[in-house]
C-alpha cells in the first residue's frame, strides 16, 4: 500500500526508488566499512583522510535515504538501519571483508571510478532533485578520486610485497567489480524519462573502457566480466552480516535514536 504522503511515482520511473536505495546503500555500507581505517590506517595522515572520505559517503546516503524517504513516504533512520542484511541493496564488490590496507585501496579504486561514471550518468537528468545533488556529490568525489588514484600509483610502483598485495586484492574483487552496474528494474523507464542516460550495460563499457589504460599502465589486472549481474546486489555475505551488526548495534540498544 502506498503511503498517503508518498510523492506518486509514473509508471514510466517506477525504477526510481530501487535506483535511490541501491546508490544510498552503496555509499552507506563503504562509507562504514572505511570508517573502520579511523586509528589503524598506516600513516597518522591516512587516519585523517579516511575519517573524512567516510563521513563524505555516509553523508551521501543520508541525502539518498532522505530523497528516498520524500518519494515514498518512508523514514531515513528506518531505511538505513531497521532493515535485515538480505533487504540492503549495495554492490557486491562492497561485500569483501576490511582486509589490508591494499584491499581498501583497491575495493575504494574500483568503486570510486564506477560511480563516477553512474553520477555522469544521472548528471543533468530530468528529476531535478536527483540532478542538483548528484551535482554536489560529485563535487566531493573528485577529491576521492585524487586520494585514491594516487595510492593506487604508489602501490603499484613501490614493488615488492606492496604491489603484491595489490595485485592480489584486485584479482579477489575483480570478479565482483562490475556489481556496480547490476541491473535495476525498470531501467527502460529511467532512461526514457531522462533521469538516467544509459543503461547500466553500457554503463559498465564506459567504466570498464576508462579504468583499462590505467591498469594497464600500471600492468595490473583487469575486472573479468560480473558473473551473474542479476545477483549482483541480492546476495551478501558473513562479512556483512558482521559489518550490519556493527552500524545497527545503536540502533538496537537505543530504537528511538536519529542518524
Amino acid at each position: 500500500m502506498t503511503p498517503p504522503n508518498a510523492v506518486p511515482v509514473t509508471p514510466a520511473v517506477a525504477g526510481l526508488p530501487d535506483l535511490l536505495l541501491s546508490m544510498a546503500d552503496d555509499e552507506f555500507v563503504i562509507g562504514f566499512s572505511d570508517s573502520e581505517w579511523t586509528g589503524i590506517a598506516p600513516l597518522l595522515e591516512e587516519d585523517v583522510a579516511m575519517s573524512s572520505l567516510a563521513q563524505d559517503e555516509l553523508g551521501h546516503a543520508a541525502a539518498l535515504y532522505d530523497l528516498l524517504a520524500e518519494l515514498t513516504g518512508g523514514d531515513r533512520d528506518v531505511l538505513a538501519y531497521d532493515r535485515e542484511p538480505p533487504a540492503y541493496r549495495h554492490a557486491r564488490l562492497l561485500d569483501h571483508a576490511r582486509g589490508d590496507w591494499a584491499m581498501a585501496i583497491a575495493r575504494r579504486y574500483l568503486y570510486e571510478t564506477s560511480d563516477a561514471v553512474r553520477l555522469e550518468a544521472l548528471a543533468g537528468g530530468s528529476w531535478a532533485a536527483l540532478a542538483d545533488l548528484v551535482g554536489k556529490i560529485q563535487r566531493e568525489e573528485r577529491y576521492h578520486g585524487l586520494h585514491v588514484a594516487a595510492w593506487l600509483d604508489r602501490l603499484a610502483h613501490v614493488g615488492g610485497e606492496p604491489r603484491e598485495r595489490l595485485i592480489a586484492a584486485l584479482t579477489a574483487l575483480g570478479p565482483d567489480a562490475g556489481t556496480v552496474f547490476a541491473p535495476i528494474p525498470d531501467e527502460p523507464g529511467l532512461v526514457e524519462s531522462g533521469i538516467l542516460a544509459a543503461r547500466m550495460t553500457e554503463l559498465e563499457a564506459r567504466w570498464r573502457a576508462a579504468i583499462e589504460p590505467t591498469l594497464e599502465r600500471l600492468e595490473l589486472p583487469q575486472p573479468p566480466p560480473v558473473r551473474d549481474p542479476h545477483e549482483g546486489r541480492t546476495k551478501h555475505g558473513e562479512a556483512f552480516d558482521w559489518l550490519h551488526g556493527e552500524f545497527t548495534a545503536v540502533r538496537r540498544s537505543d530504537p528511538g535514536a536519529l542518524w
